[in-house]
Parts: structure tokens; C-alpha cells; sequence
């Protein structure tokens, strides 16, 4: 069986992003393999404990992969002050022409489009994907996964660091379908009255549902204290064009921090808040560039002056240019900024400026969490829900089958020993 097929059986997907399954992406020609375990988002430490503890599995699998898209380079991408997984990694690459990319710390540096122009200066465009310029880019748990898929090892587990207002904030891997409420108990519970945010502090989902389960791109549990500033910027409102309208100057400093707009790609933030406040579509401009947003949400959490969230009109406005029918066009408008390095927000000061920083703590490895019962998402992955292939009252075992795509997808499979006790349109639930 290739490789493609091993993936595929295993129902690996993006573990860093919006779940794209693997095997459609690896399966192709390129001129380099990018491993990306720069982790994006600040507070969180998965990726960078994947690098720690199996750097020579993730060589062996990038060696694999390289070969397998006739790739002439592979290149493994992680912040310079992970100073343990530098130390793994440098050992595992000796002799392989495995290289790695060290990179500051500045936030998005693990932005998938950002992290191609850092290793290779080439700018994928507008509507593109990092294949239009000979790249693959996967998130390092990926490749790990890949890595039991290639010793027959389903996707049965996620790494998830559990941080914010938490007694210990700790990295722990549990069975998929565990509801977060348990990741929260393995952390000793919050500390005070606590929001949560599934995901980074940036670009991670609000939710007060600790039912929820963890899924295959679950990456991280953030307790929030009610009433801090950050929640309310990632909350889309119906106060927001009015504060537009009245308080957004146009004085363009969302565009001029938009890493992605200092990459030549056009995206002007300032030109959605002038479109929002007016109501006025046609001030969008040049609207090819919206579609280039990927909602990092710099302009609304470090560059605005006056609080306004730049970030959520974008989101709106490329949802309408979508409901439209508007398409992007594959192109790079400008030349990348000569002073692109100069435009790059340091880590640390961005949490400095949400009030974050007293969070950016060690999340040390604090074991497996078991759980008697999962409730396991049929749809984790981009495409439909996956059809079920098991029934109520069926027994099942970690690893086997429980779900296939009909359509775009990923397999899924039982993340415990068990028995099936609910089967819905939306998830499979399994207790032991």
C-alpha cells in the first residue's frame, strides 16, 4: 500500500487548520515539503511538545513524504527559541538534507502562506494555494499522524494544551469526542469566573459549552476571565458599524499591518470599515483582495487605535462576495513590501498589548486523559458529514471504522474500546 493510501485509510487531516484530509493534499507533485511547527498562535505548546518528544519519527516521515512528491527540498519550520525541539530536531536531520527554518517569533509566523514567502520568497496568490508556487505546507502533528498511519495507526488522539486562567496549564493528549470539560479538569479546574476559547486567543472560537468534544484539529483550551477585554473583539455585533461610522478615521493602519497585504496581496481592512459604515458595497474597492484575508486578526487586535475590529468586516464582506457568487482571481497584485520585516508584530508585545502575557506560561506534558465516554463529530474535516458504517448497541474497538466520507473527507474511527450507544446526523457516541 503508498503512502497516500496508508494516509487515507488512517483519516488524517489537517491537525493545525480547517481539517483539509491529508491524502488529497500529498497527493501531487513538488519542489519542496514544508513542515510547519512554528505553532501560529501564542499561549499554545502542542506542536511545539510533538517536536520534543519524537523528532526522529518526524524526520523519518518528512524523508517519506519528500520522496513521495518528488519534493527536492524538505524543510522543517519552528521558532528559534524552542530550545529543546531545536536541540530533538538537529539531531534527527544529521545526514538526512532534512532542513530546518528557524524563525523569530512574531505573530502569524505559522501562517501557511506567511511561512512559504519566509522559506522560499515566493508569494502564493490571491485564491491560491501554496502548490501554485511547487509548495506543500503540513502542520507537524500532521506528519505525526502520518507517521502512525504508516505503521497502521488510525487518528484516535489529539495533543490539546489547556492554558489561560487555569490552576497548572498542561498539554495533554486524550481520545477524540472528550468533551473539553475534562482537558479542563486535567488543568485543576479555571481560576475565577471563566469564558473559554476553543483554539488560539487570536483566531480561536468563543464558547461556554464544556460539552463539547475535542476534535482531530483541536489544539488548544483557553480559559478566559469574564469581562477581559479580548472576548468582546472576537464577538461580531450589531454595534459595529455604528462605532464605524462613528469613530473609524481612515487612517489605514489595519492595511498597513496586514501581513498579508505586505506580502503584495491588496487586502485593506480600511476599505471593509469604510464599506460597513456606509453600507455602501461598492467602497470595497478592489474586492479580489478580501479573499486573501485569513482573519489573523492583526488589524483588530494590534493595529486599530480606536478598538474597532476591522477583522469581522473583512469576514463579512468576503461571506457576502461568496453568497454572490464572486470568486477570487489567482494573483499577486504587488510586490512584497521591502519593509516587510519592519511590519511584523512581535510576540511578546501583542500579548502585552491583550493583556495575555501573565497566561504565556509553560504548558508542560501532563499525560493521557482516559474518558468512559466520546462523542465523536461526523464532520471534522472540510466536506460533508461522513456517513456512520456502525449502529446503537454495536460493539467497537480503538481504531476501528466508524464512519467514511461520501464525498470530500476524512475516515473516522473509534477512539476507545466500547459500545455505540447513540448514532445522530451529527455524531457518534461511544461509552465504554
Amino acid at each position: 500500500m503508498g503512502l497516500v493510501e496508508q494516509i487515507r485509510d488512517a483519516g488524517v487531516v489537517g491537525a493545525g487548520g480547517a481539517g483539509f484530509p491529508t491524502d488529497r493534499k500529498l497527493n501531487c507533485k513538488a519542489e519542496i515539503f514544508i513542515v510547519n511547527g512554528i505553532e501560529c498562535e501564542p499561549l499554545l505548546r502542542t506542536d511545539r511538545h510533538v517536536m520534543e518528544q519524537y523528532a526522529p519519527e518526524i524526520v523519518k516521515t518528512v524523508r517519506a513524504i519528500r520522496d513521495s512528491l518528488g519534493a527536492k527540498r524538505a524543510v522543517i519550520a519552528l521558532k528559534e527559541h524552542y530550545d529543546k525541539a531545536v536541540e530533538a530536531l538537529r539531531a534527527a536531520v544529521k545526514g538526512t538534507k532534512v532542513e530546518l527554518y528557524l524563525s523569530e517569533s512574531f505573530y502569524p509566523a505559522g501562517d501557511e502562506q506567511n511561512l512559504v514567502y519566509c522559506v522560499t520568497g515566493r508569494v502564493v496568490p490571491t485564491g491560491g494555494i501554496p502548490l501554485d508556487v511547487g509548495c506543500v505546507v503540513s502542520n507537524v502533528s500532521t506528519v505525526l499522524n502520518i507517521a502512525h498511519a504508516m505503521n497502521g495507526q488510525p487518528v484516535t488522539e489529539k495533543m490539546v494544551t489547556v492554558a489561560g486562567s487555569v490552576a497548572k496549564p498542561v498539554t495533554v493528549t486524550c481520545p477524540i469526542g472528550t468533551p473539553l470539560s475534562r482537558l479542563l479538569e486535567a488543568a485543576g479546574g479555571p481560576v475565577g469566573d471563566c469564558t473559554y476559547i476553543v483554539g488560539g486567543p487570536l483566531m480561536g472560537k468563543v464558547t461556554d459549552d464544556l460539552s463539547e468534544p475535542v476534535t482531530k484539529t483541536t489544539g488548544g483550551l483557553l480559559a478566559i476571565p469574564k469581562g477581559h477585554p479580548i472576548l468582546a473583539k472576537k464577538v461580531a455585533g450589531a454595534r459595529d458599524a455604528m462605532l464605524a461610522r462613528a469613530v473609524c478615521s481612515q487612517c489605514s493602519m489595519c492595511t498597513q499591518m496586514c501581513p498579508r497585504n505586505a506580502m503584495g496581496l491588496n487586502v485593506q481592512p480600511h476599505k471593509a470599515m469604510r464599506a460597513l459604515a456606509s453600507g455602501n458595497e461598492s467602497l470595497l474597492g478592489d474586492v479580489n483582495g478580501i479573499f486573501s484575508c485569513c482573519d489573523c486578526g492583526v488589524c483588530t487586535y494590534f493595529a486599530c487605535n480606536f478598538g474597532l475590529k476591522p477583522s469581522k468586516a473583512m469576514q463579512q464582506a468576503k461571506a457576502k462576495l461568496a453568497a454572490q457568487g464572486i470568486k477570487p482571481v489567482k494573483e499577486v497584485k504587488y510586490e512584497p513590501e521591502r519593509g516587510i520585516d519592519n511590519k511584523r508584530v512581535p510576540t511578546e508585545r501583542l500579548l502585552l498589548r491583550l493583556d495575555l502575557k501573565k497566561y504565556d506560561k509553560d504548558a508542560p506534558m501532563g499525560g493521557f486523559v482516559d474518558c468512559a465516554d466520546v462523542r465523536i463529530p461526523l464532520k471534522m474535516h472540510i466536506g460533508g458529514p461522513d456517513e456512520p458504517v456502525v449502529a446503537a448497541g454495536q460493539h467497537v474497538s480503538k481504531g476501528q471504522l466508524i464512519a467514511r466520507p461520501s464525498g470530500m473527507g476524512a475516515n473516522i474511527h473509534a477512539s476507545i474500546d466500547g459500545t455505540v450507544s447513540a448514532v445522530t446526523e451529527e455524531f457518534i457516541e461511544i461509552r465504554k
